[in-house]
């Protein structure tokens, strides 16, 4: 992901993003905003709701990352389209 962020979009948080979600720590966050508070070049600071594997949120967190190492995430996790 190249562009920033917007509220809305599913991104998948991991150690592209930041060292400390890493491995089994990725998250998959729904955006809520991209604040504008200084940071150091090529950071942002995130905030969004992690969600589970059925797509349910459960937490709302800030999140310090690089967002050139943020991955669109295809759909809400979990999912699936009821028709046959």
């Amino acid at each position: 992901m190249t562009a920033l962020p917007t509220p809305g979009d599913l991104v998948i948080v991991d150690g592209r993003a930041s060292v400390q979600f890493a491995g089994d720590r990725a998250l998959t966050v729904r955006v809520v905003s991209v604040g504008d508070r200084p940071t150091y070049p090529g950071w942002i600071w995130l905030t969004g709701y992690v969600l589970n594997r059925r797509g349910e949120a459960t937490a709302k967190r800030d999140l310090y990352v690089r967002p050139e190492g943020l991955r669109h995430h295809a759909g809400p996790p979990g999912r699936r389209s009821s028709r046959p």
